[in-house]
């Protein structure tokens, strides 16, 4: 009913009934004594009635504020955001001085989202400037960007027939996708240098093959190493709690099976046209 201030603390005023289970007609003859010593009814001096309201109104920024939850079932959180707001916008007439504002994940996703970007981007300009200081030729450093594309083949292909969802967690498989192809490219390319430099093999295609022959092992190992653990993780993508690692796992492993065979198959018919060229 109200509060006593008493020193440093306010301290809550309950009036509760001693009888438990009264009707309303019971506490509206519910009897008061005035500053005369009459005594009058509840009734005489307040308006009871039974309704229906909110047991907690929360402020925010000296407004009303009322939270409403929703759990999609799905992972694609971005788009569930948008279609609600699609359908709100279309179908929901808010009264004066009412208005909406969204939160949640799908905000969060996609500031996180787009944090990844900068960084990813950041990380592929330092990428290139290492390549360029190691190898010391451009036509390296192409190579090497000219197989991550075929991480996205991959990828994609594993989240459309998945029916999984370009989410945050696939935007991550992504990026970690763009080192393992540049990891397997840069093995091909330091073997390629060895054969030519210390085994004074002529540079052509025969070498390029045998480079990726005697490569081939580590290469493999690589990518089925990383599909065996990733596997279960991916197997479980539409089960909740997965919505991150689910589709990040099935982005991997299917660019792993696209990156390795570019590495093996096409990147050595490319350094023989491209690498050691006068």
């Amino acid at each position: 009913m109200a509060h006593l201030n008493q020193s440093d603390r306010s301290v809550p005023v309950v009036v509760r009934l001693a009888a438990a289970g009264a009707t309303p007609d019971e506490i509206r003859n519910l009897r008061l004594r005035g500053r005369d010593g009459a005594l009058v009814p509840l009734s005489s001096v307040a308006t009871l009635e039974v309704v229906s309201a909110r047991s907690l109104i929360a402020h925010e920024d000296g407004l009303r504020r009322q939270v409403v939850i929703a759990t999609p079932t799905g992972a694609d959180q971005a788009g569930f955001a948008r279609r609600a707001r699609e359908q709100i916008a279309a179908r929901v007439k808010l009264p004066p001085g009412v208005y909406l504002r969204y939160g949640g994940t799908a905000p969060a996703q996609a500031a996180a989202a787009r944090e990844l970007l900068w960084h990813a981007g950041a990380a592929l300009v330092l990428i290139v400037l290492l390549l360029a200081l190691a190898f010391g030729r451009s036509r390296h450093v192409l190579l090497v960007l000219a197989a991550l594309p075929s991480t996205l083949i991959g990828g994609v292909l594993a989240v459309a027939l998945t029916g999984a969802t370009l989410s945050l967690g696939a935007m991550v498989g992504f990026v970690a996708l763009f080192g393992i192809a540049a990891r397997n490219t840069i093995l091909l390319i330091s073997h390629y240098e060895h054969l030519i430099a210390i085994e004074g093999q002529p540079w052509g295609l025969a070498t390029a093959l045998r480079g990726a022959e005697e490569r081939l092992t580590p290469v493999l190992l690589t990518a089925l190493l990383t599909a065996l653990a990733l596997l279960p993780v991916a197997l479980q993508s539409h089960q909740p709690g997965h919505e991150i690692e689910g589709p990040m796992a099935t982005v991997i492993l299917g660019g792993l099976v696209s990156s390795t065979l570019v590495s093996l198959v096409f990147v050595p018919p490319l350094a023989a046209r491209w690498l050691h060229r006068s």
